[in-house]
């Protein structure tokens, strides 16, 4: 929020320089990101007189004029002007030769304009900082001092502090907010506005309220007002407006933004008669609160037709909407120059239906931001007032009616008690800095401090605890003991105690998770991968997914289920941009929702293709596709590394995947993922190299399988010093049997002498029975303590062989 000091010294007296109070209130958690002194803009700026304007002889576009500065200059000013604005007998602000302006970079000097000397600068408002753009010069509608400065009459006399409230200060949204909290720092006290009762007659009874949603809208007070004149704000309004960052529309309008600024309460102001037009109704006016119907409409006040969800919560006329209740007004019903009557509107909003309300709209206004966080309901009256007061006094309006709807609980239930603990406050906040010695923080101080910031404070002998009985507006942020604790280091200063460590400090570290992760990283970095990233939120559309309700995107709207969409997408943009082929891998969370919920998941994904050699010229400079076993390498290096003892299996669940290319990958029994090459389909759709293959595998399954083995920490296994002893077997087997199965068999049946096995032979072809394939497999046998001999070989070896015939029916050639 934007915070004028000139307007914040009229509510507590500033005893500190602009710079101070930005550190004071950093300090206490108010964040201070700018510092925007505007006395700088028009340093040397004063009011002239232009007591002559002719065209200028060498321009057409050009004016010169004589303008009288009073005491800044003995004679008057002679000033070249460019404005088509610009006349005899106006006011006017001038800068004189020397004056810089700030916003537009210029010193100003006595210069020669197409011959004309030119000895100062006529400005007008974008020149001085206080608009984007101007059609001409600034013009003062009353007679002025000449000589004097303008920077009072233009409100260039202030310094605007730019602050951030953390979101549980929903009070610091208001400058009553920020003067109560700058009089509990510097120990001044505050000076409220005014809002004195208003006498409102009870004859009138036109208005009526239904509140259908008292839950969203727990008070409501609508006003009627009558013979009200449209009219520009007077200059001080503007002024504190466009230093608020809020630009000036009409008197009307301008006090409900006014109000919103002083106590943090939005108002919203309707033409009575435009709501009658709507409600189709000419005496009697309903105006109720509820949420809207799935579907309706309302055009808001910035032009847009929102087409209503049943979260949006509505201020009907006659049930007709015509606004976002606390988020934005309706177009049909807004104040405009012709308007005579209105309905003002001060309401309380739960801050979750408003908060719901706008985001399913995707709107924030100002409006919004504070009743999201939570307005201050014990003085909603006050600011209504408060209103009343200056329409009466700046339009004219005449109060003739108003009703007050009220479900909230009293201004008792609104002021919790809370019991702090001394020496809770001082064994959490620790020792404070006495210069030569430390001390604790004392009772009186403490005391001191709660009241500064509007609190009742009692205590009970011997002053061991005290009753904290806390403020109305500060009802939703100080909720527990650890709150006023809070409060009191913040107001005391965080710089004044002492700085206290840690007797021991301990060493960080790493969970075994997080080392097990950082090894897969080098493992798959090793065999040539680059790790990418992607983002989690993908297109709507596939099955199985988690939709968001409120994404930042709509095309990106749900979660991914996978890693291996992302992976191929990606390969495809690499070779769009001519980068080649990608050869990387992913560690990301999945999402993906079943009968029983959502779940997710950590995986790891990964993507090879293209030729895998260097260099061309020993191919004739085509391309060589990476073959099913060359990928199916890589990922085998990775596991080996890894210690995983992982087996292959047929699958065809993936369509994506080529039926006869894929496998499933396990792990101990447990599924750990898949591995394939992309589909030919696919992958002519993508524009991909003739073969691409990713896999995708369940990161928990290895972290699991690391976990019961505790593999983590490798094992030394001594190397045997005898010879070993190899023997070769060879068969016929059918094409179902998978050589992992075999390989599985052999190990078992070969039992603690077996070291190895091998496949080092495949024949498919001539001379082979159909159904069936020629394998053949190289046995390494070795002791530890002895060199084997054919007896103790043969006996195994002949084991090997009967096992293999009778679970698989093989047909052996040796």
């Amino acid at each position: 929020m934007r915070i004028s000091l000139n307007w914040l010294q009229e509510l507590v007296e500033l005893t500190l320089s602009p710079e101070e109070l930005a550190e004071t209130l950093t300090m206490a958690g108010f964040e201070v990101e700018e510092i925007e002194d505007r006395r700088a803009w028009a340093k040397g700026v004063v009011v002239g007189k232009v007591l002559e304007c002719d065209r200028h002889p060498n321009a057409d576009k050009l004016s010169v004029t004589k303008v009288d500065v009073g005491t800044a200059s003995p004679e008057p000013l002679n000033i070249v002007c460019g404005a088509p604005n610009v006349r005899a007998g106006i006011y006017v602000p001038v800068a004189t030769v020397g004056t810089y302006l700030p916003k537009i970079d210029v010193k100003i000097k006595a210069a020669k304009l197409r011959g004309v000397r030119s000895e100062g600068m006529i400005c007008s408002l974008a020149e001085l900082g206080l608009a984007k753009e101007s059609a001409g010069i600034h013009i003062f509608e009353q007679e002025l001092e000449l000589g004097s400065d303008v920077r009072p009459l233009l409100g260039l006399d202030d310094v605007i502090l730019d602050l951030t409230a953390t979101a549980n200060r929903a009070d610091a949204l208001s400058m009553v907010g920020v003067a109560r909290e700058v009089a509990a720092i510097t120990g001044k006290t505050v000076r409220l506005p005014q809002a004195p009762e208003i006498s409102i007659p009870d004859t009138q009874k036109n208005l009526k309220l239904k509140i259908s949603q008292p839950q969203a809208c727990p008070a409501y007070i609508g006003t009627v007002i009558e013979s009200v004149k449209i009219a520009p704000s007077p200059a001080w309004l503007q002024q504190r407006l466009q230093a608020a960052g809020t630009r000036p529309i009409n008197n009307v309008v301008d006090i409900t933004n006014y109000i919103l600024l002083e106590w943090g309460q939005p108002l919203h102001a309707f033409d009575r008669d435009r709501l009658f037009a709507v409600s189709g109704t000419q005496s009697d006016l309903t105006i109720g609160v509820r949420f809207a119907q799935s579907g309706e409409t309302l055009k808001t006040l910035d032009g847009q037709m929102r087409t209503l969800s049943s979260q949006a919560l509505l201020i009907t006329a006659h049930e007709e909407p015509v606004a976002l209740a606390g988020v934005m007004g309706g177009e049909a019903t807004e104040v405009h120059e012709g308007t005579q009557n209105l309905v003002l509107e001060a309401a309380l909003f739960d801050p979750v239906a408003v908060r719901r309300s706008a985001r399913s709209q995707g709107l924030r206004t100002e409006a919004s931001a504070r009743y999201e966080r939570g307005i201050n309901a014990a003085e909603l009256e006050l600011a209504c007032r408060r209103a009343l007061m200056l329409i009466q006094d700046l339009a004219g309006g005449v109060p003739v009616q108003q009703e007050f709807a009220d479900a909230r609980p009293d201004v008792g239930a609104m002021s919790r008690s809370i019991e702090l603990r001394l020496d809770r406050v001082n064994q959490i906040l620790g020792p404070i800095d006495l210069e030569d010695t430390t001390g604790e923080l004392q009772p009186e101080t403490i005391q001191q401090i709660l009241t500064a910031l509007g609190c009742q404070v009692t205590s009970s002998e011997p002053q061991k605890v005290l009753t904290v009985t806390v403020p109305p507006y500060r009802h939703r942020d100080l909720e527990r003991e650890i709150d006023l604790i809070e409060e009191i280091s913040r107001l005391y200063g965080y710089d004044r105690f002492c700085d206290t460590l840690p007797e021991k400090t301990e060493p960080g570290y790493l969970s075994l998770e997080q080392q097990l992760t950082r090894q897969l990283r080098e493992a798959f970095r090793a065999a040539g991968l680059t790790e990418l990233i992607h983002y989690s939120l993908v297109k709507p559309g596939q099955d199985r997914q988690i939709v968001l309700t409120n994404p930042i995107f709509v095309e990106y709207s749900a979660l991914r289920t996978d890693l291996i969409s992302g992976l191929i997408d990606a390969f495809q943009y690499n070779l769009e941009q001519g980068n080649g082929s990608l050869n990387g891998f992913e560690i990301g969370r999945i999402f993906w929702q079943e009968e029983d919920g959502l779940l997710e998941a950590e995986a790891i994904g990964g993507i090879l293709g293209g030729d895998p050699t260097q260099g061309k010229w020993t191919s004739g400079g085509k391309e060589r596709p990476l073959t099913w076993f060359e990928a199916k390498g890589v990922l085998e290096s990775v596991f080996q590394r890894l210690g995983l003892k992982v087996e292959y299996q047929p699958s065809h669940q993936d369509s994506r995947l080529h039926p006869g290319r894929t496998a499933s990958l396990w792990l101990q029994g447990n599924r750990l993922g898949d591995f394939g090459q992309v589909h030919p389909q696919l992958r002519q759709e993508k524009g991909l190299p003739d073969a691409v293959y990713v896999f995708q595998l369940d990161l928990d399954v290895i972290l699991d399988y690391w976990d019961r083995n505790a593999v983590l920490v490798p094992k030394f296994r001594l190397y045997s010093t005898y010879p070993a002893s190899p023997r070769d077997i060879a068969f016929f087997a059918h094409l179902e049997v998978s050589v992992a199965e075999i390989e599985r068999a052999i190990a078992l049946a070969a039992g603690e002498l077996l070291e190895s096995v091998e496949l080092f032979d495949e024949y498919r072809g001539e001379h082979v029975p159909p159904g069936q394939r020629s394998l053949a497999f190289r046995l390494v046998y070795r002791a530890q303590n002895r060199t084997l001999t054919d007896e103790d070989i043969e006996p195994v070896h002949q084991k090997v062989r009967e096992s293999l015939v009778e679970k698989f029916g093989v047909n052996l050639r040796s």
